[in-house]
């Protein structure tokens, strides 16, 4: 091989590696204008104090396209106490890429209680999108929310609490997603950790977003297990049939196996069925 032709192929191989690396950005430059009020103690790492990483991001993928494309921001799971980052997060986006579709994923705060937290992170993610679209050639009424377990209880909430059409998502994905608080079939862990002890009886009502479906929530596909021992299947269910109720276009596909928390792992049954369901499901509703 000649030294021209290997420098010009570390030149081409430094480039796709250059595309493939996110753009990461602060959700709020300026200062979040409510707080976790977690402690900003630092841990001792290899011998340092390093400080805890607390504050809200967004990672933007974007796929090569000539046309503006569709855009999803994607809430990792993690029972509103942590972050599945990998597998519910970023191996998500750089899939959705190679469909032609830009992937944001938010690194949400925890809400350690305060339940406002995770909400205003993720509709100022919407806001940082919508404000971005032309830069970032994102078709701007074609701006998703998705999520996964807890993630998938904020992206419903995202999908019932807007307040106005730029906080309003165009469609919702959402994977065994938390969403009702009836304690026959909630995740008592993920309202605990979004609600504190001993909240008023009207926020579970609030935030038991089956409740809130209006004819203005927009499409949303659901993905569930029918073995799902963590999140029941009956969360997708109820939202599903709150979502029919108010004649909102509402698709659900519900697996007789997988349990809980799959995300992108390959070893789970249907892994190859839900992408590709979800593509065909983005193609019929005319989102790419």
């Amino acid at each position: 091989m000649n030294k021209s032709f290997f420098a010009a192929l570390i030149i081409v191989l430094f480039t796709i590696g250059a595309k493939s690396q996110p753009i990461e950005l602060p959700v709020w430059p300026n200062g979040a204008p409510n707080s976790n009020e977690i402690p900003n103690t630092p841990k001792m790492v290899n011998g340092k104090s390093v400080p805890p990483d607390l504050d809200a991001k967004i990672f933007v993928y974007l796929p090569e396209s000539k046309s503006a494309t569709a855009a999803i921001v994607v809430c990792p799971g993690g029972g509103y106490s942590g972050l599945a980052m990998s597998h519910e997060g970023h191996e998500v986006a750089k899939w959705l890429n190679t469909q032609g579709v830009a992937a944001i994923i938010l690194k949400y705060r925890m809400p350690n209680g305060h339940h406002q937290v995770p909400l205003s992170d993720a509709q100022q993610a919407l806001r940082i999108v919508r404000e971005n679209a032309s830069k970032w050639n994102i078709n701007k009424n074609k701006v998703g929310i998705s999520g996964f377990s807890a993630g998938g209880h904020l992206a419903s909430t995202v999908a019932t609490h807007f307040t106005d059409s730029v906080t309003r998502p165009d469609f919702a994905v959402l994977f065994y997603p938390v969403v009702s608080a009836d304690t026959t079939i909630s995740h008592r862990g993920s309202f605990n950790n979004l609600l504190g002890k001993n909240p008023p009886k009207e926020l579970y009502k609030f935030y038991s977003n089956e409740l809130q479906v209006t004819p203005r929530t927009p499409p949303t596909l659901l993905f569930h297990s029918d073995d799902d021992h963590g999140v029941p299947v009956q969360n997708s269910i109820e939202f599903y049939l709150a979502l029919k109720h108010n004649k909102v276009p509402a698709t659900m596909y519900i697996f007789p196996v997988g349990g809980h928390g799959w995300g992108m792992k390959e070893t789970f049954t249907y892994h190859q069925q839900w992408m590709e369901l979800m593509i065909l499901w983005l193609k019929g509703n005319n989102i790419i």
